[in-house]
């Protein structure tokens, strides 16, 4: 099969888009999958969402908060609405009286509640090998959960603290 926009090259990647209620199936190549992907993310992306739920709030909330600024990064919130994405872990406690009510809204919720393991409403026991902290804290760093990651790392380096100390 070959590419259904340049009709050269085989097709790789298999996309299924629906616009205005019709699905269209599109086979790509390589090359035209990335320039795809590309007119996609300027057309709508993730940052624009987020820009845009942030938008919705209150015009005199937004002219307080514009002047808020993160004191780790110096991020401000006005800068936050414009790209949609904080600047550090910081930001999450700078801008905690402005993003529990955006994440209620993205989330349906201002607290995460997860998943509860099968078989039981228990939790899962706490990992206690450092193997198993430092496997956490890639997850963390990976999923931009710094607030998680800076305590995974702490505890680490208190478990590296008291292996030095013979405690």
């Amino acid at each position: 099969m070959v590419c259904d926009i340049c009709g050269k090259n085989p097709a790789t990647v298999h996309l299924t888009e629906i616009i205005d209620d019709q699905m269209n199936e599109l086979h790509l190549c390589e090359e035209c999958a990335r320039q795809k992907s590309a007119q996609m993310e300027s057309q709508f992306g993730l940052s624009d969402l987020l820009a845009g739920m942030v938008d919705f709030e209150k015009p005199s909330i937004d002219k307080e908060a514009d002047t808020l600024a993160c004191p780790s990064c110096k991020l401000t919130y006005a800068d936050f609405k414009k790209i949609g994405r904080l600047g550090c872990g910081e930001c999450y406690t700078a801008f905690r009286k402005y993003l529990a009510p955006l994440l209620k809204r993205i989330h349906g919720s201002s607290m995460h509640v997860g998943k509860n393991p099968q078989g039981g409403t228990k939790l899962a026991p706490k990992p206690d090998s450092l193997g198993d902290l430092r496997g956490q804290l890639q997850k963390a760093i990976e999923a931009e959960a710094f607030e998680e990651a800076a305590h995974l790392r702490d505890q680490i380096k208190e478990i590296e603290r008291r292996g030095q100390d013979g405690a």
